[in-house]
């Protein structure tokens, strides 16, 4: 990718961080005491959904066989290997995963197949620096396949606990543009899948590669954030002041 690619990817990670920092102050309120309190658990909740051009099989073939994620999705899933092979099918395979969004830190955690109904269902449980649970589902509508990921869990990694009460926004943001690539990622990786001539593999797209947002633009984001709260509580006080006098 030339210099003006790589700008423009650094331009639009900007604009995201910016917004979604801007948002981490909906998530706090200022208590009676005046202290920042955080409002949401540790908890995340995502539900991502794909709309395919393609079969249900050949999608959950694809997802299915997470030591290939490198491969095709690499901008999120830097290893993966495996670590007990599991039922035939898939039942009880465990797999270990080195993976990354946007922001500037990786994930090491393990995934186990607890359901594997193809071509329609997978569930996993998350162990790690992530722990929850899982749920693929494809669903067949005509020439499309609805995919959906529901995905509970709640971050283990101290860096993560520590940043979830004042940056769940930004933390949110990076698991989007995680599955975003996916998404596009996947659509080229069905091209590969279905591919029976070199010139078929041709037509699909390389997939980018890991990207990262500066540490500095992290840091300018805690300052804003800092900011803004600290506005928050002084309206508050000079709202309590004012009803006092009155």
């Amino acid at each position: 990718m030339g210099q003006c690619g790589q700008g423009e990817m650094a331009k639009e990670k900007l604009i995201r961080l910016t917004r979604e920092i801007y948002g981490c102050v909906r998530y706090c309120k200022v208590s009676a005491s005046g202290r920042l309190k955080r409002v949401n658990t540790d908890n995340f909740h995502f539900v991502t959904q794909w709309r395919l051009k393609a079969r249900a099989d050949e999608v959950y073939d694809v997802i299915a066989e997470p030591l290939e994620y490198p491969r095709w999705w690499p901008s999120v899933y830097l290893n993966v290997r495996e670590t007990a092979a599991g039922k035939p099918g898939g039942l009880g395979r465990r797999v270990r995963l080195h993976t990354k969004g946007w922001l500037p830190y990786t994930l090491d955690w393990e995934a186990e197949v607890t359901e594997a109904s193809a071509p329609g269902r997978i569930v996993l449980t998350a162990s790690g620096d992530l722990n929850g649970t899982g749920i693929w589902t494809f669903v067949q509508d005509s020439d499309y396949v609805n995919a959906t990921f529901d995905w509970t869990v709640t971050p283990a990694k101290s860096l993560l606990r520590y940043l979830t009460p004042v940056m769940r926004p930004v933390l949110e943001a990076n698991h989007r543009w995680a599955m975003e690539q996916g998404e596009v990622s996947l659509r080229e990786e069905l091209i590969r899948y279905r591919a029976r001539t070199p010139e078929d593999l041709m037509e699909a797209a390389d997939p980018r590669g890991p990207v990262e947002v500066p540490v500095r633009w992290i840091a300018v984001g805690a300052v804003t954030v800092s900011a803004l709260a600290c506005i928050a509580f002084a309206r508050r006080k000079s709202r309590r002041a004012g009803t006092a006098s009155a």
